[in-house]
């Protein structure tokens, strides 16, 4: 029945801000940006114009008139090839990042993007 992950969505307190890390910061690309009534956007940003899967960049104060149980932190797990390259990477663009985990089912690490909210990204070989 399901296939893929489509969308993730992150309630974010600025979309402007979240836009500039994802994109800027790590170095992903717009997919997809277009208005949602007259102070709301969708905002949707992917690693590569190839890749299927985007975090969907939503207003949290927008989601908490809508609907005030929906804004709590996704958890989302990102993957690599060179997770010594993307640890490097992220700390030379200013990302705050946890010290490396080295664990028998894999080599992964924790970040916080410009809200503070927590992201995992593990090797994936």
């Amino acid at each position: 029945m399901i296939n893929k992950i489509g969308k993730v969505t992150v309630y974010v307190q600025d979309q402007d801000q979240a836009k500039d890390f994802w994109l800027n910061k790590m170095g992903f690309v717009l997919k997809m940006e277009q208005p949602m009534g007259p102070n709301a956007r969708w905002i949707e940003v992917g690693p590569s114009e190839d890749e299927f899967t985007t975090l969907v960049l939503y207003s949290k104060s927008a989601m908490e008139q809508q609907k005030p149980s929906a804004v709590a932190h996704p958890s989302v797990l990102f993957s690599t090839t060179d997770i010594e390259a993307a640890y490097e990477k992220m700390k030379q663009n200013g990302v705050e990042v946890d010290d490396m985990l080295r664990m028998p089912f894999g080599t992964m690490f924790s970040f916080k993007d410009q809200d503070g909210n927590d992201y995992l990204l593990r090797e994936d070989k």
